[in-house]
């Protein structure tokens, strides 16, 4: 079952919203019935701001406010098990040209039973993401995951610049 609808998606520039497909879609995996939404009224902010800052390696240094106002300028999707949230990630684009993939996580109790590919197939169908230039992301742990879904690693490295700012980010080891 797939949900259609719109939201209004404040965007980076104060001037700038983003209106996006409202999805959801009903899913069975290995008989478990979970729902995966687009839908931000539904999101419960402390399961994913404990998992950011306490559980996640790339997002311990982020505050409360900086999870919020990461969640109010991105496109989120969830997956819920039981009116429960088990999963997020989001994308930060323009809907055109470039999309960041950013913050996937299931939690430690939903591992290995399919619910990340179930995720990245239903962002990867939204139809706001569909002849994307450039979809990116990060990541040290979960290259085989993301190469089933057609991400490599880097042409061109020469040609990419960033401004990285070490206060900000997590010291990995």
């Amino acid at each position: 079952m797939v949900a259609w609808g719109r939201m209004i998606v404040n965007c980076f520039f104060a001037r700038s919203i983003l209106v996006m497909e409202l999805l959801e879609e009903e899913i069975i995996i290995n008989g478990k019935q979970y729902l995966i939404s687009t839908d931000k009224s539904k999101l419960d902010i402390d399961c994913i701001s404990d998992y950011l800052i306490n559980r996640s390696y790339w997002a311990s240094t982020r505050s409360l406010e900086q999870v919020k106002s990461s969640i109010e300028h991105s496109m989120c999707f969830a997956v819920y098990h039981q009116n429960k949230q088990i999963s997020f990630g989001r994308v930060i684009t323009d809907c055109t040209t470039f999309a960041y993939l950013a913050d996937v996580f299931v939690l430690e109790n939903y591992r290995g039973q399919g619910i990340s590919k179930a995720l990245m197939k239903f962002i990867l169908a939204h139809p706001q993401l569909q002849d994307l230039r450039r979809f990116m992301l990060a990541t040290r742990d979960a290259h085989s995951l993301y190469s089933l879904f057609g991400f490599k690693p880097l042409q061109s490295t020469e040609r990419w610049m960033e401004i990285y700012n070490p206060i900000k980010d997590v010291q990995n080891q």
